[in-house]
């Protein structure tokens, strides 16, 4: 994904990491124990590519598990990934996470493919049976109380070591390719959780009115999220405003010629005309002040909404948001349109993984394609595009008040993910993933983002699908295939989710 350089980083992933193991082998088979430390060195190296790595090292006693639990517990990792490496008691391991009590997977990833049967020692055999304990350990877990995941597959060496034998080189094979991407997958989960715990989400001005689905309680947000949601006044944006320097408005205007291109009179739709140079001006003003607001609050993400009353300066001020908050989008700062919170946190999560997340709704279906074009008059997320994205002037904001300039473009064409943020009737937060694909069908030249989207069902039965599970109206659009990447976030933050 190509994107301009982010505001704020996000954060990775503190990743507690263990072996386990039985002491009275070590005396027994010399050798052992170094091995399955090489093997946990190997495992650390490689996940030190997605988070931050905290490896304790082989816990073979009750008391080691005990200790353990307590290191995690100092190092405030955010999950634990313990590697069955060969027998243990689970005596020793339950300790571990009854004391550090972060969302635990097991690793039952065997060195090799097959064994060598004619030449096997019991110690070489040791080495190999990770899968042994992990119906033991599984039982004590669910008997403790402790909610786990368990990984099968290789190992995924590309050597084999000199004490081994029979053959370990087992990089290229579908079982490791398959447990390393589910590791991937749960870091970078893991990563979405600490991000949000330390987020900061800004509110500018007001839910669009009567949109039932929109309303959000902030403290239930905090609570269920860890995100601080900070109330913005427009006059926050209207004092920084007037810090905007000539420099500062040139500066913008290259970064947007760069990324977006100036459409000119070709327009179906009479509103949507060639932007003026007073509305290219005015809208890299605002998006100068915008920035400012962002930093200035220390913000992750915003959402916002304000008609003002015709004529205002407020709403000639909200006239100017769209492209501003589409370059902010494309910076690691998602914005949503009409105060719609949850579809903030669906664009947070989609950004912090690297997937994109554009602002979208459902605008028509189209029956000959049988796709659903889905999208929205901004802002939307520049970086996921299908080439450059078209700025329009407009003559008029359809439902809303105001004139200024809106961006048409689509995500690119391939694999994509809809998130969809919505709320029980419980007060819970849940997820709505659904996979398809963007295709290369006619969109309306109507200066409004829209792609089309043809999912795995017949339109009208994914919609019968997706409207039974009582979605907002609004979700985010994510490249690739990423189901089972938020399927993993929704079960680390602790939220409900299906998947259509």
């Amino acid at each position: 994904m190509n994107a301009l350089s982010p505001i704020k980083d996000t954060k990775k992933a503190r990743v507690g990491f263990y072996s386990i193991g039985l002491q009275a082998y070590w005396p027994q088979f010399p050798g052992l124990q170094e091995r399955l430390t090489e093997y946990g060195q190997f495992i650390e190296q490689k996940m030190s590519a997605f988070g931050e790595i905290y490896n304790y090292g082989i816990v073979d006693s009750e008391a080691a598990g005990r200790k353990a639990g307590e290191w995690f517990n100092e190092r405030n990792v955010d999950i634990i990934f313990c590697h069955s490496a060969t027998y243990s008691t689970s005596s020793n391991v339950l300790p571990v996470h009854q004391i550090c009590k972060k969302p635990v997977i097991i690793l039952n990833m065997q060195p090799t493919n097959r064994m060598n049967y004619e030449q096997t020692t019991t110690g070489e055999w040791l080495a190999h049976c990770g899968a042994c304990p992990v119906p033991e350990i599984s039982n004590a877990f669910q008997r403790a109380g402790i909610v786990f995941r368990v990984i099968n597959g290789l190992l995924g060496l590309s050597y084999t070591p000199a004490i081994s034998l029979t053959n370990e080189i087992t990089a290229d094979r579908k079982e490791a390719k398959r447990a390393w991407k589910s590791i991937e997958e749960w870091i970078r989960a893991a990563g979405v959780v600490r991000t949000l715990q330390h987020s900061r989400f800004g509110f500018l001005g007001n839910t669009y009115s009567g949109m039932l689905d929109m309303y959000s309680d902030f403290t239930m947000i905090q609570a269920q999220m860890g995100i601080h949601v900070e109330v913005l006044e427009m006059c926050d944006v209207h004092d920084l405003l007037k810090s905007v320097t000539p420099d500062e408005v040139e500066a913008k205007l290259a970064e947007v010629g760069a990324m977006f291109e100036i459409s000119d009179q070709a327009s179906s739709d009479p509103i949507a005309k060639k932007p003026t140079d007073e509305q290219l001006q005015w809208s890299a003003k605002i998006a100068v002040a915008q920035e400012k607001m962002v930093r200035k609050f220390d913000l992750d993400a915003l959402t916002y909404y304000y008609h003002g009353a015709p004529g205002s300066e407020y709403e000639q001020l909200q006239a100017g948001f769209i492209l501003g908050h589409s370059l902010l989008t494309a910076r690691g700062i998602p914005c949503s349109g009409e105060g719609d919170l949850k579809t903030a946190l669906a664009m947070k999560i989609c950004d912090i993984l690297g997937t994109g997340g554009s602002f979208s709704e459902i605008v028509v279906v189209d029956y000959e394609d049988e796709t659903i074009l889905l999208g929205h008059d901004g802002p939307f997320h520049t970086a996921i595009s299908e080439g450059k994205p078209i700025l329009r002037g407009m003559g008029l904001y359809h439902g809303k008040q105001g004139t200024g300039i809106s961006v048409e473009a689509k995500v690119k064409r391939g694999p994509i993910t809809t998130l969809n943020v919505t709320q029980t009737f419980e007060g819970k937060l849940k997820l709505i993933i659904s996979e398809g694909e963007s295709t290369d069908g006619p969109i309306m030249r109507i200066g409004n983002t829209q792609t089309p989207v043809r999912f795995n069902k017949h339109p009208d039965d994914y919609m019968e699908m997706w409207f039974a599970e009582a979605p907002t109206h609004h979700c985010a659009i994510s490249i690739g295939h990423n189901a089972s990447l938020f399927q993993k976030v929704g079960e680390l933050l602790n939220c409900a989710h299906v998947t259509l």
